[in-house]
């Protein structure tokens, strides 16, 4: 899959653990480091400006069915995307496009400061649709990108501390923009998130790569001549290549659990609230999803050893820790059991986010990996709104208890993890096999 000479001039590792070997990538890699910085500060801004769309939408109507459509906005745009973002990633330079996304962003934003009144609602949700677009683009991109800026032996911890961060940026940027929307107003709030864009794609302006599919396109002396061949080409690799079509697959059951906010959130409002206190209740549900999806990552990596067969074992454990934690929601008594088995559920989940991430990384061909993980996004996107869209229904129109839908949801996360096994048994024969693919 790569040359030698590929191989050669990415940055090397030495053999480190722990937490000296997320130290040492972030201090000798400065590649990575600038990706990471710009990772960590936008998805900060991002949460101030969620919080404040959602805010903005919940005054102006009063209806939580106002707030459910921007994030099925924010998820489906993505998979309709899908054809069109990932041959964009494999024709062109993924650092350029990844900097042109944050720029467009940072304007877009801007726009949701011109919605003062009721009727200037669609203006939100068109604002909200091409801002997607725009990250369906970046997304893949970055993913695309990581495997040029690092090691084979730095993907795993790479990709550990880039889900870690995202739990981190979670955390801090949804304390921190409810605190600024409710004091400074809106409007700051989507100043923040605009400048975090553009410090993101002046940090990423800093990034020196080679890419190496733009040049093996002009070794081959072949251009990809139209967005239909290219995607023709993508669909004939995935086709001829099925353990990447599995990989890019992986997520898709992820994509579901994105319903976990809506299932928490009525949680803490309807079970566990103190009287006038039902936000408390769902923010320490909240915390511990975060922490989780934090922790989960790290722990696997250590337990893996970055052993491509273990990885693989790692997938359906994930998904089956997922499917039993939140079974034992349904029945959790208390606040503090219901925090703790919140906590599995999310370890679990960032888990399988972070194997089959690295896994697709490693065994992608360079040429076709902005289409591969195009797709991956698409699915986990088109997984996401279905899934939110059900729940919400389930709720209101089936009315179904929180607890039997915690029930509910707990084993359609079992699924995956079954489906997951013959891959499983198929791909992970090598007992040796450790970051090379």
């Amino acid at each position: 899959m790569e040359t030698a000479g590929q191989q050669d001039s990415r940055p090397k590792s030495s053999v480190k653990t722990g937490a000296r070997l997320y130290f040492g990538l972030l201090t000798s890699n400065r590649n990575f480091r600038r990706v990471w910085m710009s990772q960590l500060i936008s998805e900060i801004g991002d949460w101030f400006y969620s919080l404040a769309v959602y805010d903005l939408l919940l005054q102006l109507t009063g209806s939580a069915q106002a707030v459910s459509w921007a994030i099925i906005l924010q998820t489906l745009p993505w998979f309709l995307m899908t054809p069109l973002a990932g041959p964009i990633a494999d024709r062109f330079s993924r650092k350029r496009l990844m900097i042109v996304a944050d720029v467009f962003r940072a304007a877009v934003v801007l726009g949701l400061m011109a919605v003062h009144l009721r009727r200037q609602i669609w203006l939100i949700y068109l604002l909200l649709g091409i801002e997607v677009l725009f990250a369906s683009i970046f997304e893949p991109a970055r993913n695309a990108l990581l495997p040029d800026i690092c090691s084979a032996e730095e993907i795993l911890p790479a990709n550990a501390i880039s889900s870690t961060t995202w739990s981190v940026a979670l955390t801090v940027g949804a304390a921190l923009g409810g605190v600024v929307t409710a004091l400074a107003g809106r409007r700051v709030a989507f100043v923040v998130d605009s400048i975090s864009f553009l410090a993101s794609a002046l940090l990423l302006l800093g990034v020196h790569v080679k890419e190496f599919h733009l040049h093996q396109r002009r070794e081959a002396g072949r251009l990809i001549r139209s967005g239909l061949t290219s995607l023709r080409d993508g669909i004939r690799y995935l086709a001829t290549d099925r353990k990447v079509l599995v990989l890019a697959m992986a997520k898709t059951g992820l994509g579901l659990l994105a319903g976990s906010l809506l299932v928490l959130a009525v949680f803490g409002e309807r079970l566990f609230s103190a009287p006038g206190h039902g936000a408390m209740a769902v923010g320490w549900l909240y915390g511990a999803r975060g922490v989780g999806a934090g922790t989960g990552p790290l722990i696997a990596a250590r337990l893996t050893g970055g052993r491509h067969h273990r990885m693989w074992k790692a997938i359906s454990a994930g998904y089956f820790v997922v499917g039993a934690a939140y079974i034992c929601l349904s029945a959790a008594p208390n606040l503090p059991l219901a925090c703790f088995v919140v906590f599995l559920a999310h370890c679990g989940g960032s888990t399988v986010w972070v194997m089959s991430t690295a896994l697709l990384q490693l065994n992608a061909e360079e040429a076709f990996r902005g289409r591969v993980f195009a797709l991956d996004a698409g699915l986990i996107m088109l997984a996401a709104a279905v899934s939110n869209f059900l729940l919400g229904l389930s709720l209101d129109a089936w009315a179904l208890t929180p607890r039997h839908v915690a029930m509910l949801f707990g084993c359609a996360m079992l699924v995956p993890g079954l489906l997951w096994l013959p891959a499983q048994v198929r791909w992970d024969r090598d007992p040796s096999g450790s970051f090379r693919p």
